[in-house]
């Protein structure tokens, strides 16, 4: 009664790194493993939910209220530098229960053959599970590509041999990338652009991390088709509260881009996408109109950036992340390292080959890495990262 495709999903990394550790996770551990921000919550945020009470009684719509729609129109034009109106709030937006799910939703969006065979997917390697998951579940061939220029760079999809491309139903990339923290260029994204275009498929661009970086804001997949024509065609980008804002209990999330997908999205997500409750879209509305918090948001992290480049110096590869809040860290044997720091501090990382496949060559590109997630307040960073070292 099974799909086999689930058989497919049996390596999510979360659940490997229980199989490797082992028992529960006892209240003293300190768990860097999971990207959960820990700072607080902007006090509006509670305020607006108490407000708007009353409207938990209500069915709300799948596409948000005018309202949201415009505030994200908004942030994106000034965020991104694009040209005025050349997001329509009404038909290039949609809210979404977390961006989790509209990554794995998109999969269901697109193609299922080309050329009269299965669809390939593309995925940076290491990567984001979920992408991985989407693709199996779909039906599609996923086609894991390793960073141009090493580990910690950045895919160029524009490179592949033609025959994959021309089968290509979909492309996931993640900029400021999970897990290794760097940033794709401007110049990366326009290739991708025009390679998504020359060979009809879509651009999925994984954005949740853009507003937390280190010195430079990062440019997007829409800084890049407003230098290209000022077109979002083959072009859907996915934002989040949960990182921006700290508040990834909220599940608030967009996607935005190319008007034909976004309604083909909306019709699927009609069906089996979860809506989000109105006292959260006016939460949402808020958030995405103010950048203060934002602002405060970001030096926290730049703090521990500056924790880690301190303790850490020029040990295991480290390097400031660019955006994100992870280090990705050269630790010889990942498995090894993680077992080590749990055993001996409960200090919880990832090993990096869960979140990579193996090449073409047997290589996994993850295999002598770990990444740790800095959601910890200052003086929790501080210490784990000084026991890190010692143990390490």
């Amino acid at each position: 009664m099974i799909t086999p495709r689930l058989q497919q999903l049996n390596d999510y990394p979360f659940q490997r790194l229980a199989d490797l550790l082992g028992g529960v996770v006892p209240p003293d551990a300190v768990v860097m493993s999971i990207g959960e921000p820990q700072h607080v919550p902007p006090p509006m945020v509670a305020s607006i939910l108490a407000e708007q009470a009353a409207s938990w009684g209500k069915y709300p719509s799948a596409n948000g209220t005018p309202a949201f729609r415009r505030a994200v129109a908004d942030w994106l034009t000034r965020r991104f530098g694009l040209p005025d109106e050349m997001i329509d709030p009404d038909r290039m937006i949609l809210p979404v229960a977390g961006t989790r799910e509209a990554l794995y939703m998109i999969a269901q969006a697109v193609r299922t053959e080309r050329g009269g065979k299965a669809p390939a997917m593309l995925l940076p390697n290491p990567f984001y599970q979920v992408y991985a998951g989407a693709a199996a579940m779909a039906g599609a061939e996923p086609v894991f590509v390793p960073g141009a220029d090493g580990v910690d760079s950045f895919p160029d999809f524009s490179a592949l041999p033609a025959e994959i491309l021309d089968r290509t139903a979909l492309a996931y990339l993640c900029t400021p990338a999970n897990p290794v923290g760097t940033v794709a260029d401007i110049d990366l994204l326009v290739r991708a652009v025009a390679t998504a275009r020359r060979h009809g498929f879509l651009l999925a661009v994984d954005e949740c991390y853009s507003e937390i970086w280190d010195r430079a804001a990062p440019a997007g997949a829409l800084s890049a088709c407003a230098r290209l024509d000022g077109e979002t065609d083959n072009v859907i980008v996915f934002h989040s509260l949960s990182k921006r804002s700290s508040v990834p209990g909220l599940r608030s999330g967009f996607v935005a881009g190319d008007p034909a997908i976004i309604a083909a999205f909306a019709r699927l997500r009609a069906y089996g996408g979860a809506v989000t409750p109105l006292p959260i879209i006016a939460a949402a509305t808020a958030l995405w109109q103010d950048e203060a918090h934002v602002e405060e948001n970001r030096a926290l992290y730049r703090a521990k950036f500056d924790i880690a480049e301190r303790i850490l110096g020029d040990r295991f590869g480290f390097r400031r992340p660019e955006g994100t809040f992870f280090l990705w860290l050269d630790v010889g044997d990942g498995e090894a390292a993680a077992l080590a720091l749990w055993r001996e501090a409960k200090i919880r990382v990832i090993p990096g080959a869960y979140m990579a496949r193996a090449g073409a060559d047997g290589i996994n590109p993850g295999k002598r890495f770990i990444r740790a997630a800095l959601v910890h307040g200052l003086a929790t960073t501080e210490r784990v990262l000084t026991r890190f070292t010692e143990i390490l």
